[in-house]
């Protein structure tokens, strides 16, 4: 194993203006809950979950109150090809009859969320990992997605659900003992039952409730790009719909970027989509005048 060249050192002048940099914002977000919906290549590789799990803690020890809200898609994948099943999506949406869903709930609330839980920990945190489940929190409904060739007869996808509410209480009494909740997002029907939910739409939905500060959402990208792959650093509703229209946003940025602008519909001052492949992402887009991907805003 070969080690890793020693980074240059930053002068003094440098790192005094990084930090002072900072206080006005430590200041205006002291006190004020941040949803971050951890995803994509943040949640596999070392060197961005320690980052990950480094940035969330500061950010409790400076007075905020991260919420982390995980998805685990290539988890989930990996546990299907284990046990000979092949993942499917219908407009970005897992499609999950009742065997995935079996796998979805080890993989999400059993060794994905304890992954994490335990990364926060190790990094000076004290986090506590939940489902939708746990103290009732979020209430499910069966998703039926929309169906182009007949309207009529909407597309059945499993145990896959939309959110009908959510009980925050649980996530309240956590931030109040001074917790870092990370939530699975897994939900419970009316009929007992299971059900898989987007995580970028949990994230979206716990920010409203929640009355946040910010929601970030990381992904693989540096933001939301143009047809030609130029980043947007700014969309509003009426450009995001434009970009539905054309094609630009497709697949599994759908329900991200949808959750997104209901978010910043509803209350949740600001919208991030943030390139997780950028070490101390949170930190950048939070703390710092440099913001590392796309704001969206509702008007």
């Amino acid at each position: 194993m070969t080690s890793q060249p020693p980074s240059a050192p930053m002068s003094t002048d440098i790192v005094a203006k990084v930090l002072s940099e900072s206080l006005p914002y430590i200041k205006r977000f002291h006190g004020k809950t941040i949803v971050i919906k951890y995803g994509g290549n943040a949640m596999t590789e070392e060197v961005l979950q320690r980052s990950f799990a480094h940035d969330v803690v500061l950010l409790k020890l400076i007075g905020l109150n991260p919420i982390v809200v995980h998805g685990g898609g290539p988890q989930i994948d990996e546990a299907l090809r284990r046990v000979g099943k092949q993942g499917t999506f219908i407009q970005g949406m897992r499609v999950t009859d009742a065997d995935t869903m079996e796998v979805v709930e080890w993989v999400l609330g059993g060794q994905v969320q304890q992954d994490i839980v335990l990364m926060i920990n190790e990094a000076g945190g004290k986090a506590v990992g939940l489902t939708g489940k746990d103290g009732s929190m979020i209430e499910a409904v069966k998703k039926l997605m929309p169906n182009k060739d007949d309207p009529t007869r909407p597309l059945d996808i499993g145990f896959v659900g939309d959110i009908k509410s959510i009980d925050p209480s649980v996530v309240k009494a956590l931030q109040d003992d001074q917790f870092i909740p990370v939530i699975s997002p897994i939900g419970y029907g009316e009929d007992g039952l299971a059900y898989n939910i987007n995580a970028d739409v949990v994230a979206g939905k716990m920010a409203e409730v929640l009355g946040a500060e910010k929601l970030l959402m990381m992904t693989n990208t540096p933001g939301v790009l143009d047809k030609d792959g130029k980043l947007l650093r700014h969309l509003s509703a009426k450009t995001i719909d434009a970009l539905f229209a054309d094609g630009t946003i497709s697949g599994g940025m759908l329900p991200k970027i949808s959750s997104a602008l209901d978010a910043a519909r509803n209350g949740v001052k600001s919208v991030h989509v943030v390139d997780g492949r950028v070490p101390h992402c949170l930190l950048l887009e939070i703390l710092t005048d440099r913001g590392v991907g796309t704001m969206i805003s509702s008007h």
